[in-house]
């Protein structure tokens, strides 16, 4: 690939995410303030995997927004585009985790800085400088973040940018289901490589057969990598017209799925980054999603996702473990 300044740049949330951790000696539940938001995670795994990634988005003026700004750069991401808001809240997301460790949302974001996002405040040259661009659709929940959204997209199309979607769907934060469906099928215009999860192929096509979800994506939308995944069951891939299939890497000391489907998903970028899109065999993406699979498993057994990802020996031995 072209030698750029940044590997991945994305747009999106940033956010607090409260979780719990234990409860007080009058019995009330602690809450942790983790560093959150998808694209940022995404990021996060790219850089521990030696990306250099940047991040456009928005955070208020205010404590939440300095330390949020303060782990994303220990982490390693730009934030040259990272707008501090003087006049709007940090957005903020309460998390309730189920004893399998899947997960219920609670959002303060009416309004939140992420959704204030405006297309002049978006840097042209950073998009430009950039191999990948990264986006999901909670930047086009609100109709100014929107326009930024879509003006990014163009700026990356222009620039000849790959461009990656990852729908993210959390219907809390749309004001209907009709728009959620309407700008992950924008997206799907858009992307050449697309990380879709189970429940949103099932949102938008009515089906829990993935096979037939994939082709449906595929004949609508031609988009060249489509990457599914499966929680529990593992994870697919349809390129032009291979099909892989990856076993999951089920761990008895999961406690959360938070950054689960980020991590994964970086590591897909970090694949796609390493051999380009072009004549990939049934044999990389079964590489692509193993990797993925077993690095997603990993971050299930910590808290948090954005400080804590795990290297590539980490992965990688993690999968000669298993054989």
């Amino acid at each position: 690939m072209n030698e750029k300044l940044f590997d991945v740049t994305a747009l999106g949330e940033l956010l607090i995410d409260f979780t719990e951790n234990g409860t007080s000696s009058q019995g009330n539940p602690l809450m942790e303030a983790n560093p959150g938001g998808a694209p940022c995670n995404v990021l996060a795994m790219l850089e521990r995997l030696g990306k250099k990634t940047a991040f456009i988005g928005k955070v208020g003026k205010d404590m939440f927004g300095e330390q949020l700004k303060s782990a994303v750069e220990e982490v390693g991401i730009d934030t040259r585009n990272l707008i501090m808001d003087e006049t709007v809240h940090t957005t903020l997301a309460f998390v309730h985790t189920y004893p399998d460790g899947d997960r219920d949302f609670s959002f303060y974001r009416d309004p939140g800085a992420d959704m204030m996002l405006t297309k002049e405040e978006i840097q042209k040259d950073l998009i430009e400088n950039s191999s990948i661009f990264h986006f999901g659709t909670l930047s086009s929940t609100h109709e100014g973040v929107r326009e930024a959204t879509r003006h990014a997209i163009e700026l990356a199309k222009n620039a000849g940018c790959i461009i990656t979607f990852d729908p993210n769907l959390r219907p809390p934060l749309w004001k209907s289901l009709d728009d959620a469906r309407r700008e992950i099928e924008y997206g799907m215009t858009k992307c050449d490589v697309l990380k879709i999860s189970d429940n949103e192929v099932e949102f938008l096509f009515g089906t829990d057969d993935y096979d037939k979800g994939a082709a449906m994506i595929q004949e609508k939308y031609n988009i060249p990598l489509i990457l599914i995944t499966m929680g529990k069951d593992g994870s697919r891939a349809y390129y032009k017209d291979l099909r892989a299939e990856a076993a999951p890497f089920l761990q008895k000391n999961t406690i959360e799925t938070t950054g689960a489907g980020d991590t994964f998903c970086a590591s897909a970028l970090n694949y796609v980054l390493e051999h380009g899109l072009e004549g990939l065999t049934e044999e990389n993406l079964v590489e692509l999603l193993t990797f993925a699979n077993a690095a997603a498993s990993l971050i299930t057994t910590r808290k948090g996702a954005l400080r804590v990802m795990p290297s590539r020996q980490e992965v990688l031995d993690f999968i000669a473990s298993r054989k």
